[in-house]
């Protein structure tokens, strides 16, 4: 009996090491979280990344769920508090990302304007009688979040360029609407007197509105920087993040994929990397902002 015990035990080792159960590291996950800014009202960020999810899933082998974020800085607290997996950060908050967080960029779509880029515009209500930096003086300024590149570094560096270091005590009142759509909104109903948004949702909204295009006009617009773009934590799985590259970057030449593309917005997916961001860090280092400390919180 001793002996058949002992070749059972012998057995069980000799086959734990000619097949060792697979480990996290070699065994990919079978779900990953994926975070959004919430760029527009959560409805429209729902509508818009729906199709995208279910055909990621599909075509990965991975469950892709999304999480929509209650403003743009809280991705940097909740990429970690709650594990996830990626994001679509913003061209501002993937910089962050990318020397807090050390996440990897991945790729970013082309617009529907064939760039892959987009800018920031300051606006103003046409019959505000603001034409310059010196005009825009104890007025409201509409700003978007703190960690937003065209709703805030983008007009910070601008006026700091202009020769104004002190946005809290030149303008009468300034305040963080949460999304781009918002600060529009904010100067069409005469809250606030300026605003500042990202181009892409500008013209969005000037399709379905043509209240922008007759009651506002654009007063400055920001260097080009990269589209929001999926970056990932860096211990994601080699296997699921080529899968996701390739998905993505092979979306245009799928009929389903060109579907999904022009429900989200965009013509394609392209490569990107830490290098496309550099105009970001030049924008904050003229902000005065240090990426490494910035405190992105809005008060």
């Amino acid at each position: 009996m001793r002996s058949v015990v002992r070749l059972i035990f012998l057995g069980t080792i000799i086959f734990s090491l000619c097949f060792p159960v697979p480990s996290e590291a070699q065994s990919p996950q079978q779900k990953i979280l994926i975070g959004i800014l919430p760029e527009m009202n959560v409805f429209k960020q729902k509508q818009r990344f729906k199709l995208l999810g279910e055909y990621l899933s599909k075509k990965t082998g991975v469950k892709v769920e999304f999480t929509i974020l209650s403003r743009y800085g809280n991705i940097i607290d909740r990429f970690t508090s709650e594990k996830m997996d990626g994001a679509f950060f913003g061209s501002f908050t993937g910089a962050l990302a990318i020397k807090k967080l050390g996440v990897v960029p991945l790729v970013r779509p082309v617009n529907l304007d064939g760039h892959s880029t987009y800018h920031g515009y300051l606006f103003t209500r046409k019959d505000s009688g603001i034409t310059n930096v010196k005009q825009m003086r104890n007025r409201k300024m509409a700003f978007v979040d703190k960690a937003t590149t065209a709703g805030y570094l983008f007009p910070l560096a601008y006026l700091r360029e202009n020769g104004i270091t002190d946005t809290d005590h030149f303008f009468s009142e300034t305040f963080f609407t949460g999304s781009h759509d918002a600060a529009i909104n904010a100067v069409l109903s005469r809250k606030a007197d300026l605003g500042a948004a990202k181009h892409s949702v500008y013209d969005r909204e000037r399709k379905h509105d043509p209240r922008v295009n007759n009651e506002l006009t654009i007063l400055a617009e920001s260097p080009h920087v990269p589209s929001n773009g999926l970056c990932v934590r860096g211990g994601l799985h080699e296997s699921i993040k080529n899968r996701l590259r390739s998905v993505l970057l092979d979306l245009h030449n799928d009929p389903d994929g060109k579907v999904v593309l022009q429900q989200f917005g965009a013509l394609k997916f392209i490569e990107t990397t830490a290098r496309d961001y550099q105009p970001v860090f030049e924008m904050a280092k003229k902000s005065g902002i240090d990426v490494t400390t910035y405190d992105y919180r809005n008060k």
